[in-house]
């Protein structure tokens, strides 16, 4: 294992510093093998990014193939239940039915500009799964898809689209059987595939540049809100934004162009399952101490004695022991306020919002919908909460509850 960043030198909120910091969190720490690929990519990722063809291309598919702008709707009767007023980013209505397609369309687009002909990627929830794949059915890319065996069994209806899609969904079948687990098989078949290969992270987290190209991929999110919410107050800040955090790119997103306006208060939400003390959660921030995992110095539940405490959420797509760097630094700063959200908390404010707004949110957006609870809101206070996706993936989860809360 080698790190080949310090953390010299001070970055700013929206951007690690040149070794990939942000504040105490960052860094790359890499088997030998991967040295080469990650070397590339942090001397080329930036370059390639704002090329001109690159820009043009990766626009084109946002606007013509994942359907940005994403609405920034004002929920009424919400509003009226908080007495403030509430816009939802709908992330959930992109092609794919989350804000992973943004990443997914701009990191194959590196990928084949790197001369890669073969895509891996680990997933959670399976969106991240379904948009890579969806992006290399597009571009004739072969796809590997490692998800944990226990998310293939509660997300079936993203396995099935993964391989609809053509892609490989490979069985992570180690430690808990979710994400963690499939981020480590990921990793592996990257190590034995260095040459041809490019592995799609789906979130702000792994070695540097991936926190660091994820957020500037996702942070069209509060691109997009600034001009909408200007277009329909004459004030492009609010003064709450609000999104759930696993390994944070949905967060990233929706905060990145909000991260330097002190004005707006930044929420991000923590699965905290069972309860944060109960033994079954994932609310890293709280439970959290700083570790490496999966590349990068951040926050990360674990033992005494550095092993890895298995997170439970709920969502499949917080069930992670750590968090992203950018989002430990926005933690440990006071940048942002860091709430969590318990299984049934989530829950019911995913049944509230369908039946005040006739949405159905994925349960890793109803996480961010049940902190409106806990953030003391006022009559003149305008909140973005992020719908990070849809909900249509966790509907056995949804239909469990509601046959347990009629039984």
């Amino acid at each position: 294992m080698i790190n080949i960043t310090t953390s010299n030198n001070k970055g700013t909120y929206k951007s690690p510093n040149i070794f990939g910091y942000y504040g105490n969190y960052g860094g790359a720490y890499i088997p030998e093998m991967l040295h080469r690929n990650v070397e590339e990519l942090r001397n080329k990722y930036l370059q390639i990014m704002y090329e001109e063809s690159f820009q043009k291309e990766f626009q084109y598919l946002l606007h013509d193939y994942a359907g940005r702008p994403t609405p920034l709707f004002f929920a009424e009767r919400l509003s009226k239940q908080f007495s403030s007023t509430i816009y939802l980013k709908r992330e959930d209505l992109n092609h794919t039915g989350a804000h992973k397609i943004n990443n997914a369309i701009g990191q194959v687009l590196l990928a084949i500009r790197l001369g890669k002909k073969r895509i891996i990627a680990e997933t959670g929830a399976g969106q991240h799964g379904v948009a890579t794949a969806t992006v290399c059915a597009l571009k004739g890319l072969e796809c590997i898809v490692y998800m944990g065996e226990v998310d293939m069994e509660r997300q079936q209806p993203n396995v099935a689209r993964m391989q609809m899609l053509g892609a490989t969904v490979v069985p992570a079948t180690s430690g808990s059987k979710t994400l963690k687990d499939a981020t480590n098989e990921a990793i592996r078949d990257w190590i034995n595939n260095p040459t041809d290969t490019h592995y799609v992270i789906g979130s702000v987290v792994g070695p540097h540049p991936y926190p660091d190209m994820v957020a500037r991929f996702q942070s069209v999110i509060s691109e997009e809100i600034r001009k909408q919410l200007l277009e329909k107050t004459g004030n492009e800040l609010p003064n709450n934004v609000v999104a759930c955090v696993g390994g944070g790119s949905n967060a990233a997103g929706a905060f990145y162009n909000f991260l330097d306006d002190l004005s707006v208060q930044l929420y991000a939400v923590e699965a905290a399952g069972c309860g944060i003390n109960s033994g079954m959660s994932a609310a890293t921030t709280q439970l959290g101490k700083p570790g490496v995992l999966h590349g990068s110095k951040s926050l990360v539940m674990q033992t005494a004695d550095g092993q890895i405490v298995e997170p439970h959420s709920i969502s499949a797509g917080l069930d992670y022991p750590g968090i992203g760097p950018l989002h430990a630094h926005l933690y440990e700063s006071g940048r942002a306020k860091f709430l969590s959200a318990t299984d049934e908390e989530a829950l019911e404010a995913a049944f509230n919002l369908t039946k005040l707004e006739g949405i159905i949110p994925a349960l890793e957006s109803a996480h961010a919908l049940s902190a409106l609870k806990q953030m003391n809101l006022k009559p003149n206070n305008v909140t973005i909460v992020c719908l990070s996706g849809r909900g249509d993936k966790d509907l056995a989860a949804y239909m469990k509850a509601m046959q347990h809360s009629s039984s």
